[in-house]
């Protein structure tokens, strides 16, 4: 059990959830306004992606972050930035029998380093690091990762002085991290998010999260949640876990059956289940003490 937790808010993510949802944010005026509400309901971090404002699609401009950003820099909220790397890594293949060539329409591949621009050019205190590829949702798309890529980011993030939160979705993305621990590419404390529930990824029963959990590597600070309607409730499941909370529209889209919710709600939600367990939600001040961060801008 974990009676000192901190909550991570995402806030926007970069999937197909606009048509579903009234205020999915989409522009960098809502996505910053979205940190800024989930840090006032108690969030130490906002994870953050951009999305293009015409489109509402996932985007990896760095004009784009760099003015959420200084949106949130520039407010009186204080809050852990930790901006998404995993865009760039998108791979469709054609369909059936005719893989070759991609589909223009979902394929984004780019260097390891292009992946990062935003980062470099940003300095958040965390940015994320998917450690594998998989099949993340039906159809021919592969979230891709391949063990060189990850080394190169691993390294020049590293090198940046920005804390990697390390994105495992199945057990053997935990070998990969400890791979990348053994080759010296990543600092004490390990910062890990176990991402349970996502298809084709490890199922988020308890079982399976335990058997995760103890294969962590020693002194690791971790975080856990699901996708949906089990999201809520792995509040509560992460933290008697010893580990920490995501919520966010990412991943939930609502607070109760038929009501949509907002990342504010969503947060306000998980303070309520924690402190009901007498968990200390932790501030971001103390969140950058844990991680040994630094604050930037």
């Amino acid at each position: 059990m974990n009676f000192e937790a901190f909550i991570t808010c995402a806030v926007t993510g970069s999937g197909e959830t606009v048509d579903k949802h009234p205020a999915i944010p989409v522009t960098p005026e809502e996505i910053a306004g979205a940190a800024i509400e989930a840090a006032k309901a108690g969030a130490a971090i906002a994870h953050i992606h951009v999305r293009d404002p015409k489109t509402g699609k996932g985007a990896r401009d760095v004009e784009l972050y760099r003015e959420v950003v200084r949106r949130v820099r520039e407010s009186d909220q204080d809050v852990v930035i930790n901006l998404t790397a995993g865009m760039g890594g998108d791979l469709v293949f054609g369909p059936g029998e005719t893989p070759l060539p991609l589909d223009p329409s979902g394929t984004d591949m780019v260097g390891p380093l292009e992946r990062l621009a935003h980062v470099e050019a940003l300095l958040p205190e965390i940015c994320t690091l998917d450690c594998g590829t998989m099949n993340f949702s039906a159809g021919d798309y592969v979230m891709t990762n391949t063990p060189s890529t990850l080394r190169a980011m691993a390294a020049r993030v590293q090198a940046l002085g920005v804390r990697p939160e390390l994105e495992v979705f199945d057990t053997g993305h935990l070998v990969f991290v400890k791979q990348l621990q053994k080759e010296g590419l990543l600092d004490d404390p390990l910062m890990i998010q176990l991402c349970m529930g996502v298809a084709y990824g490890a199922p988020d029963d308890p079982l399976t999260l335990m058997s995760m959990v103890h294969q962590l590597p020693p002194g690791a600070v971790f975080s856990a949640f699901s996708l949906g309607r089990h999201q809520l409730p792995y509040a509560a499941l992460a933290t008697f876990a010893g580990g920490n909370v995501r919520v966010g529209l990412e991943d939930n889209l609502y607070l109760d059956k038929g009501r949509f919710a907002s990342n504010g709600e969503l947060v306000e939600r998980a303070v309520t289940i924690l402190t009901a367990m007498n968990v200390r939600i932790l501030t971001p001040a103390e969140v950058r003490q844990k991680l040994k961060l630094t604050k930037r801008g």
